[in-house]
C-alpha cells in the first residue's frame, strides 16, 4: 500500500492525503505546485520502493500563482506556528501576531490620504473577493492602513492567508503610498 509522506508544514486530512496520491499520479511536471514530486525523494525516503513522496516546493511566485481553496472546517486543520513561521519568510513585510491564541498575520502601510486608503481596500477587496478568502481590513485615522489575515473557520491560520499575502504583495500600490522622508 502506497503511503504518501509529507513534512510536518501542514496538517491535512485523511481525504487530502488521498487526493494528493491521486494529484500525483497525474502530475505532469508543466505546472508549478506546493508539493513538488521527486523520484529521487520517493527513492531516498522508501529505499527505492514506489511508495509517494512530497517534498516542499514553495516561494513567493508558487504562493501567488496558487488559488486559495474553499474553507471546509472538517478538512481544514489551523497549521503549527513553527510551519507558520517557515512560511512567513516567504511573505516579506508581513507580521505574525498571536492574538488570544489565534495566530493571525498583520501588515500596515500609511498611505497619502483617506480616500487613497480607500482605494487601497478597492485593490484588496477585488484580489480577496476572487480568492473567496477575506481578510480584516482597518483604516485607522485617516492614513494608516492595516490588515489582519487569517482563516476565520478554523480560527488560526491556513495555507489561504498566506496565498492572499503573497497576492497583496503582488499589488501595484506605490501610487497610493506616502513617501519616506530621507534624512538629511
Amino acid at each position: 500500500m502506497s503511503r504518501l509522506l509529507l513534512p510536518r508544514l501542514f496538517s491535512i486530512s485523511r481525504k487530502q492525503v488521498l487526493a494528493a496520491s491521486s494529484f500525483r499520479n497525474q502530475y505532469d511536471g508543466r505546472h508549478r505546485s506546493f508539493v513538488h514530486w521527486t523520484s529521487a525523494a520517493m527513492s531516498r525516503a522508501t529505499g527505492g520502493s514506489s511508495a509517494s513522496v512530497a517534498t516542499p516546493f514553495c516561494s513567493l511566485q508558487d504562493l501567488s500563482a496558487k488559488k486559495c481553496v474553499p474553507c471546509n472546517a472538517k478538512d481544514l486543520r489551523a497549521m503549527t506556528e513553527q510551519s507558520a513561521q517557515e512560511l512567513l519568510q516567504k511573505v516579506p513585510g508581513w507580521d505574525m501576531a498571536n492574538d488570544n491564541g489565534t495566530l493571525k498575520l498583520h501588515r500596515s502601510w500609511v498611505v497619502k490620504s483617506f480616500t487613497k486608503g480607500l482605494d487601497f481596500f478597492k485593490r484588496v477587496a477585488d484580489i480577496a473577493e476572487s480568492e473567496g478568502h477575506h481578510p480584516d481590513l482597518h483604516l485607522v485615522g485617516w492614513n494608516n492602513v492595516k490588515i489582519d489575515i487569517w482563516t476565520h473557520a478554523i480560527g488560526g491560520l491556513t495555507e489561504n492567508d498566506f496565498i492572499l499575502a503573497a497576492k497583496i504583495n503582488e499589488l501595484q500600490v506605490e501610487d497610493l503610498l506616502r513617501k519616506k522622508k530621507v534624512a538629511k
